[in-house]
């Protein structure tokens, strides 16, 4: 799968040339005065999407209290 970039009023002006691009497999990454702000993927993506981004928990050897400590200490904990 590539991915394409394309400004909101490109879309806007040409959604049918984006949709076929989605249709035949491609992202498309939409941005908005410079900054990404949205993509389009193809439906088949979708739940790969979602599993990948779920793979801690699916796994079974989630621990969400520990996960949220380690998130926290992450943000939070001093630079040296």
């Amino acid at each position: 799968m590539s991915a394409v970039t394309a400004t909101a009023t490109e879309m806007q002006n040409n959604f049918g040339r984006y949709l076929n691009l989605v249709m035949n497999g491609n992202e498309i990454i939409v941005t908005k005065n410079g900054r990404e702000v949205g993509r389009f993927i193809p439906k088949a993506s979708t739940v790969s999407y979602l599993t990948d981004s779920l793979t801690g928990i699916l796994k079974g050897n989630y621990d969400l209290r520990e996960a949220r400590e380690e998130r926290l200490k992450e943000k939070y904990e001093a630079v040296d």
